[in-house]
């Protein structure tokens, strides 16, 4: 796995620490314990899924979905690493 040079100099975990972790979790099936780790991996695996199919059929409000989409991710990783410094 790749390290994480925020945490190797700053002692203190990054915004997508634990994201490899969970992807692994994932591939092994094991769900909620790839959640617990990185809550926002689901949605941003549906964020890139639609975008890829959005880019295939030109969604005519897919914009607007990717949208909220994102500042859903950005919400959910923000508030994970809140949480984690607190």
């Amino acid at each position: 796995m790749l390290s994480c040079s925020w945490t190797k100099y700053l002692n203190q975990e990054c915004m997508g620490c634990g994201m490899q972790r969970a992807i692994i979790l994932i591939l092994k099936g094991e769900f909620v314990a790839a959640f617990k780790m990185y809550p926002a991996l689901y949605t941003l695996i549906f964020m890139f899924i639609y975008l890829a199919i959005h880019l295939n059929f030109n969604f005519k409000k897919g914009h607007v979905v990717l949208l909220y989409l994102f500042y859903l991710n950005v919400i959910l990783i923000l508030s994970n690493y809140l949480l984690k410094i607190i």
